[in-house]
């Protein structure tokens, strides 16, 4: 029975580690997985405000002598962001940084486009415009919220991976820390924003039909 001891011993403390971890392991992959689903709601809510640019687009074409380049670079940075779609599985730094920046470009475009419009009165008080207009603020208060969300998915995970002696098993299965989103370059600066001369002759818009198609 002496002998045995030290055997049942080794055996619970192996029976012990298997169990706890199993219980790491599953941890990890639960937080992994809720990251994921973040990043999935994330890249669902730019595409929701990707999907009403057409619209938009088309309701501002109807306003005759508007900005040719503004409509261009709305629809430029629009083909860019949608044509930026970065899968769960393969979310590194260098991924995000160039899936945010695409979308910091068609907000930056959209923002112009919104500041343009202001020289249109028949525009603002165009029906349309002002319901679509409604829904990209909404889209973005939830993109600001999804983003949020992520990130703390990602800090919730990370914090699980680097912490002992989880970090152990983290590094032996491949779970490794996870980059979220960056303050976008410039945000901490007011924007300056700069109406164009009111007397100035604005060149017409003609854009084919398939300007606007994804």
């Amino acid at each position: 029975m002496r002998r045995s001891l030290p055997l049942l011993i080794i055996l619970g403390l192996v029976v012990i580690l298997l169990f706890w971890g199993c219980g790491s392991y599953n941890g990890l992959v639960t937080q992994d997985e809720t990251v994921k689903n973040a990043w999935n709601k994330v890249q669902s809510d730019y595409q929701r405000r990707a999907d009403l640019i057409p619209n938009l687009v088309r309701t501002v074409q109807g306003e005759a002598n508007f900005e040719r380049g503004t409509l261009n670079d709305v629809i430029n940075a629009r083909a860019k962001a949608t044509s930026t779609q970065i899968s769960p599985d393969n979310l590194t730094p260098e991924n995000i940084e160039r899936f945010q920046q695409a979308q910091a470009q068609l907000s930056g475009s959209l923002s112009r486009l919104l500041v343009t419009v202001e020289q249109y009165p028949n525009l603002r008080a165009n029906d349309a415009f002002r319901n679509l207009q409604a829904q990209l603020e909404g889209t973005e208060n939830r993109i600001k919220v999804s983003r949020n969300d992520f990130n703390d998915a990602v800090q919730t995970y990370n914090t699980k991976v680097r912490t002992f002696p989880t970090n152990i098993f983290a590094g032996m299965f491949g779970f490794h820390p996870r980059t979220g989103f960056q303050a976008d370059p410039g945000s901490q600066n007011a924007p300056r924003v700069e109406f164009p001369d009111q007397q100035t002759q604005r060149p017409s818009v003609n854009f084919s039909d398939t300007a606007t198609k994804r």
